[in-house]
């Protein structure tokens, strides 16, 4: 969680930019998701959301309206758009598959789990599929961004694959995609900003 404390020297002192990373991203992506699900179902026990409670806690973020969830959810949507850029359709699907899939306290768990699954295999797949398109520089992100937009166009669409192992993941992706209704644009822009950060990862430890 060090992001968050950068975040907050940040708006206290005009500092050099925040070091971001996927680690950091996919805080924000499981906070943004605790926040969502805490309002939507009027939740009032923080301690069922770990990743809400510290982010909360390190900013500082007051309750609005007695209810836990709706500020810190447009905290962290405003930082994940500033500082990662990410588009308004990242948020609008998953506000929507929150909404469908996460009806009940009983359901988190359940919903919690099957996104996490469903974004680890996509980030595998995807991947797995792109190769040594992977090495296309960070600055070509025009051409990164269609690559990996082809690449899920492939999973969704393509009917026969060479690889059984290939093909069952691409099928198994698919049926999540249908549960939890995300479109391809959407995978697109959440893979496109792991791959952006996860490169700038790697380019920092080559420095090193």
């Amino acid at each position: 969680m060090g992001l968050f404390s950068k975040l907050k020297k940040k708006k206290e002192a005009d500092e050099e930019p925040v070091k971001k990373g996927v680690e950091d991203f996919m805080n924000f992506v499981r906070i943004y998701l605790q926040a969502t699900i805490a309002a939507n179902l009027g939740i009032t026990n923080i301690k069922l959301m770990p990743d809400l409670a510290m982010f909360k806690r390190t900013l500082k973020i007051p309750t609005a309206n007695n209810k836990l969830g709706v500020a810190e959810r447009a905290r962290a949507r405003k930082i994940m758009q500033a500082e990662y850029g990410i588009g308004d359709i990242f948020f609008t699907e998953l506000d929507a598959s929150i909404k469908k899939g996460c009806k009940s306290q009983a359901a988190i768990q359940g919903y919690s789990l099957k996104i996490q699954d469903y974004l680890g295999n996509l980030l595998t797949l995807v991947t797995s599929l792109l190769k040594w398109k992977m090495q296309v520089p960070s600055f070509m992100k025009g051409t990164l961004r269609r690559m990996v937009a082809e690449s899920i166009n492939k999973i969704m669409t393509k009917p026969d694959w060479k690889k059984p192992e290939v093909a069952a993941a691409s099928f198994n992706l698919r049926k999540q995609v249908a549960s939890l209704g995300f479109s391809e644009e959407w995978m697109t822009e959440f893979m496109f900003n792991i791959i952006i950060l996860a490169k700038k990862e790697k380019r920092k430890k080559e420095e090193i």
